[in-house]
């Protein structure tokens, strides 16, 4: 079985030729495997070695984004042609070294969902040990592994990239998407006039879109099968951005428990998938192997903000969810807003979109698993709290 290795601490730009950190149809192919054929993948933090571990946060506040996504890859499946589903199942997932990072960007680098209320850059260090992580940054806190890949696709066509390129260009004039930014790409083995072609039409890989890439879906977990579209021949899987955890939205966008990681596939393909099951971007099967937590403090918000009413926001109402988790985890713990914000962004947090029908106010709600806090966390006072609650401080299972 073949495995690709990294230099960890190393840039994409300083590797063995491992892979890309943008999206274009004529990247060549760093492997070949066929179905039924296994691969080890191992990738590089989404924020290619810029992050060390220390106290400051400077390198988060300074960090250079256009080089985000080192991606390891691709992987060309033989006899995958346009119009199959290439499936992909995601068999194992660890850490290469045992140390992750979350944070919150700086507002004039990047920023964050919750930029207004946290406008300075923050880090944390995590410790990676067997099945859980924990952080001096953020002390009283355990998070039991829910690793998973924050970014996995399949390369574009040339027609889908000038149809990415076409729409997002409107966007990018309004500072609201990412350019090509050309004097950082990284394209393994392309050079001279065809680097400068591809790198200056080539797609960033912040955004999801219809091949995949940065779904940040945190229960793409071991176990996982993934159906993904194809759109040129041989497929061109690439991943990167492994996650030891991460809560639902990555609120913090330096978020989840990023780290250096290795990826264990299996190839299949379904031919004629995309006709004949209406398949235009992934769908999945999560895996069963990740954090089991059974109690959970759920906190709602509704699309009302600095006391204007948006009608049917589904943003704003998770945005007041979110705003109301950080201030509860400062009034009964010793962490600040800030850490408290790092945490919703790195423990396995549920975020649900309640009603988006009753006019004029969405609904949307995060669930904190209390598990993870090493006290108890709940409202004190109630009665009869042991025998609704059960035992208080509770902690994960994991299977």
């Amino acid at each position: 079985m073949q495995h690709i290795k990294i230099s960890p601490g190393k840039a994409l730009a300083e590797q063995a030729e491992i892979g890309h950190n943008r999206w274009h149809p004529d990247i060549p192919e760093l492997t070949s495997v066929k179905p039924g054929e296994e691969i080890i993948l191992e990738c590089l933090d989404f924020l290619d070695a810029q992050i060390k571990d220390n106290d400051s946060a400077n390198d988060v506040r300074d960090v250079d984004l256009t080089r985000a996504h080192p991606l390891t890859g691709p992987v060309h499946v033989e006899g995958a042609e346009p119009g199959d589903i290439l499936v992909v199942d995601l068999l194992d997932i660890n850490y290469v070294t045992p140390i992750g990072f979350s944070g919150v960007f700086a507002k004039n680098n990047g920023g964050s969902f919750l930029v207004d209320h946290f406008p300075e850059a923050d880090k944390a260090i995590w410790n990676l040990k067997g099945k859980y992580a924990t952080s001096r940054h953020i002390p009283g806190v355990r998070i039991g592994a829910m690793l998973h890949p924050g970014l996995i696709g399949t390369l574009p066509s040339h027609e889908l990239l000038r149809e990415w390129n076409r729409r997002e260009d409107v966007l990018v004039k309004k500072g609201q998407a990412n350019p090509p930014h050309k004097d950082t790409a990284v394209l393994r083995g392309v050079s001279g006039a065809d680097f400068d072609r591809m790198a200056s039409e080539a797609a960033r890989t912040v955004p999801p879109r219809e091949h995949g890439g940065n779904l940040d879906i945190k229960n793409l977990t071991v176990g996982t099968r993934i159906y993904f579209p194809v759109y040129v021949k041989g497929a061109g899987l690439s991943l990167g951005d492994l996650h030891f955890s991460q809560g639902d939205g990555e609120i913090s966008f330096c978020g989840a428990i990023e780290m250096d990681g290795a990826a264990h596939l299996g190839f299949d393909l379904i031919k004629g998938g995309m006709a004949k099951y209406g398949i235009t971007s992934p769908i999945y099967v999560p895996g069963r192997h990740d954090v089991r937590y059974d109690q959970w403090l759920t906190f709602t918000g509704i699309s009302v903000e600095n006391d204007v009413n948006h009608y049917l926001d589904a943003t704003v109402a998770y945005k007041q969810a979110c705003l109301a988790t950080i201030d509860y985890i400062t009034r009964v713990t010793e962490l600040n807003a800030s850490q408290a914000y790092m945490l919703l962004t790195a423990a396995p947090v549920e975020g649900r979109y309640g009603g988006v029908v009753d006019l004029p106010n969405a609904s949307a709600s995060l669930a904190l698993p209390t598990g993870i806090f090493d006290t108890n966390i709940l409202p004190q006072g109630a009665l009869n709290e042991a025998a609704h609650y059960g035992r208080p401080g509770v902690r994960c299972t994991l299977s």
